[in-house]
C-alpha cells in the first residue's frame, strides 16, 4: 500500500471468465498488476488497444469514490483498517443483470432498471472515507471541467472532490474511450455476443476494492473486502 500516489474504492468484479475477459479488453489487470494481450474481436472499426487506451490503466472496474490523495498525517494502514470498518456496515447490492450501452460518449456497463442500493453504496465509502482525501487542488478542480457542472453538480465538487456523487452518482464499468455514434454501435455488436454470456444473472455486488495508483499512472487493486452489513 506505500508509495502509491492516488487511492480509489472501485467495484472490481471477482475472478472469473468476465473479470478476466475485462482485464484483457483493456489490455491492464488490476488484480495481477500487469499487462495482458488484447483479445482477437472481429468487426471492429479500429483497434482494441486504440479503442481501450483512455481506460486501460484504471483497470476494469466501476468507480464509487474517485482517485484521491491521501491527506496529511494519514497513513495507508489507517486508510486499510477504515475500509474494513465500512465494509462491516454495508449490504451487498443486487442487480437483475447489467447491459451495454454508450454513456457520456464511451461504452460501459450499467445497470438494468434503478437500483437505489448501488447509490447508498456508493455514499456510504464518498461520505466515510473523506477525512482520508487531501483537498482537491487548481488543477485536479480544472480536471473535472467546473464550467460544464450546473451549480449543484459543482457545489458537490467542491464538497466531495468529485461532481459525480450522491444524487448524481451512476454505476457504470467502462469499456473504452469516447466513441462516436456509428462506431459505438460497432463495437458494441462486435463485443456483445462475446462479453455479455459472461455476466452473471442476477449479479451481486457483494465486496468492493482499495485501489492504489502506481508512479507510472496504473491502478491496483491492494485490498478486497466483502460486505457484510
Amino acid at each position: 500500500m506505500q508509495g502509491m500516489k492516488r487511492y480509489a474504492i472501485y467495484h472490481v468484479p471477482p475472478p472469473g471468465p468476465w473479470a478476466d475477459w475485462a482485464a484483457a479488453w483493456l489490455g491492464w489487470d488490476a488484480a495481477r498488476g500487469r499487462s495482458v494481450a488484447h483479445p482477437d474481436c472481429a468487426g471492429l472499426p479500429w483497434s482494441v488497444a486504440s479503442l481501450t487506451e483512455t481506460p486501460r490503466r484504471y483497470g476494469f472496474h466501476a468507480t464509487l469514490k474517485a482517485p484521491f490523495r491521501l491527506a496529511g498525517g494519514r497513513a495507508p494502514q489507517e486508510l486499510h483498517s477504515a475500509c474494513q470498518a465500512i465494509a462491516a456496515t454495508v449490504a451487498p447490492a443486487l442487480l437483475s443483470g447489467l447491459r451495454l450501452t454508450r454513456q457520456g460518449g464511451f461504452l460501459a456497463l450499467v445497470p438494468e432498471g434503478d437500483v437505489p442500493a448501488l447509490g447508498d453504496l456508493a455514499a456510504a465509502w464518498v461520505e466515510g472515507l473523506d477525512g482520508f482525501r487531501a483537498p482537491a487542488t487548481a488543477s485536479e478542480i480544472a480536471r473535472r471541467h467546473p464550467d460544464r457542472l450546473n451549480a449543484h453538480q459543482r457545489g458537490l465538487l467542491d464538497r466531495w472532490g468529485y461532481p459525480w456523487v450522491m444524487d448524481q452518482f451512476r454505476f457504470h464499468m467502462t469499456l473504452t474511450g469516447n466513441l462516436p455514434p456509428e462506431q459505438a454501435v460497432a463495437v458494441r455488436a462486435a463485443i456483445a455476443p462475446v462479453l455479455m454470456p459472461l455476466i452473471p444473472r442476477p449479479l451481486v455486488i457483494a465486496d468492493i476494492c482499495l485501489c492504489g495508483e502506481d508512479a507510472g499512472g496504473n491502478f491496483h487493486i491492494l485490498h478486497r473486502y466483502p460486505l457484510a452489513g
